[in-house]
């Protein structure tokens, strides 16, 4: 039997994005309410969210829009009845691409939010 703590090993942590949009997608509700239900039931564990953006837009822009992105999944996680104080945010913009290039194949990579237990 998997202990609690490996029981969301599986389950995908990172959460991808349209251009310009912090609007969750359809496909990723399914992650995100996967991570809510784990949190539910293990109120001790937290989790940061990391937004992040592609390489395209100014510093600020995209520090901002990465936390549009972080925020977006933390709030469909406290809809879906997490306890707001088990998640922390926060922004990365541009600074942490997880793919380097300049191509739409790794701007999509880029455009993400990440969920990390601690």
């Amino acid at each position: 039997m998997a202990k609690p703590a490996d029981a969301i090993a599986d389950v995908a942590k990172l959460v991808y994005f349209d251009y310009d949009s912090s609007a969750i997608k359809p496909e990723f509700r399914a992650v995100i309410e996967a991570h809510a239900r784990f949190m539910q039931s293990n109120p001790a564990r937290s989790v940061t969210i990391a937004g992040h953006a592609d390489e395209r837009g100014g510093t600020e822009y995209n520090l901002a829009l990465g936390q549009r992105r972080a925020d977006a999944v933390r709030q469909m996680l406290v809809l879906l009845g997490v306890n707001s104080s088990q998640i922390e945010t926060i922004s990365f913009g541009k600074e942490k691409p997880a793919v380097r290039g300049s191509n739409e194949a790794a701007w999509s990579k880029n455009r993400r939010a990440e969920i990390t237990y601690k």
